[in-house]
């Protein structure tokens, strides 16, 4: 790996989807080539990137395809629609990067690796779904999809209603050994894309793939911490951490310390489908023992290079 600090960077999948609007793949292509424009400001200062993303929009997306066609072809499971997105927003990535490279004549290559995350098979998350995927609905709509569908649906208070899916704790990285190598070997690898395709190990030790989602943030934060990685940085939809989100008394936080962090996630003050599973990962990554110190921030994708210079951002420190 290049003598210079690692970060891992979580890329969220609803960064990608700038409204209701501009959902298309076309759209989504705009949004990665500006994404990746700033990413690559990062690498080009120096920096040793891991990239990760989110894909709940995008397997929405893929669900309800599948449920309009299922007069006519089968439906694709869960763990498939995870390597498609994977596949699709990984090419969407990797070629915004590689562009980016040729244009600053940076002698950097991009690639991605199809990700599984090991999960425990009796893990009480598949008796309780939490993890919210596909577009907002209204309520009305979401019941009757609830009804069609055998849904479980639950609202997100500000934002609307969506589906809610098992999402069982990440274990183990599978292909880790394998991104581990090519990070040292100066690609910038995008991996454990939408948390990783969820796996679980039959009686004989085999994987195979089960109808789950894994939350984006705690795997990319087990990834951080197995690369051992300096920084942690999530890119999501807001520019800032804010205390009482959606409030009139609404406080952005510059920054936040490891205490701070947990505390204010025992008080409730981060959405559960939203805020709470990032601070979450990064509370874990923070924790985990290293020799180095390390640190996180949540920002938006337009201020990528700002936060990490200190002048954007929620930064959170150990104390």
């Amino acid at each position: 790996m290049p003598d210079s600090d690692l970060i891992v960077l979580a890329v969220g999948g609803n960064s990608l989807i700038r409204d209701d609007r501009h959902r298309t793949v076309a759209d989504q292509w705009a949004l990665a080539r500006e994404t990746c424009h700033h990413i690559a400001h990062i690498i080009e200062a120096g920096h040793n990137v891991v990239i990760t993303h989110g894909n709940g929009p995008q397997v929405g997306f893929i669900v309800r395809r599948s449920e309009l066609a299922r007069h006519e072809l089968h439906e694709v499971p869960l763990d498939s629609c995870g390597a498609d997105t994977q596949g699709a927003i990984g090419y969407m990535i990797q070629q915004s990067l590689t562009n980016e490279f040729r244009q600053r004549g940076m002698s950097r290559q991009a690639l991605t690796v199809v990700t599984q995350v090991e999960v425990a098979a009796d893990s009480p998350a598949f008796t309780h779904p939490t993890k919210p995927i596909g577009s907002f609905m209204d309520e009305a709509t979401a019941r009757e999809r609830a009804t069609v569908n055998h849904w479980t649906i639950a609202e997100q208070p500000g934002r609307g209603w969506r589906r809610v899916v098992p999402s069982p704790e990440p274990l183990r990285i599978v292909e880790l050994d394998a991104i581990r190598h090519l990070v040292q070997d100066g690609y910038v690898v995008t991996a454990v894309g939408g948390g990783g395709i969820p796996v679980v190990r039959d009686a004989e030790g085999d994987l195979r793939g089960v109808e789950a989602v894994i939350d984006k943030d705690l795997a990319s934060s087990l990834l951080a911490t197995a690369l051992d990685a300096d920084l942690f940085m999530i890119s999501t939809d807001v520019r800032k951490v804010c205390l009482d989100y959606g409030k009139p008394g609404e406080r952005p936080l510059d920054t936040m310390t490891l205490g701070d962090a947990k505390r204010y996630l025992a008080e409730g003050q981060f959405g559960a489908g939203s805020m709470a599973p990032k601070i979450e990962a990064i509370v874990r990554f923070l924790e985990s023992p290293s020799s180095k110190p390390r640190r996180a921030i949540v920002t938006c994708p337009e201020d990528l290079e700002d936060a990490l210079n200190g002048t954007a951002g929620t930064a959170i420190v150990p104390a």
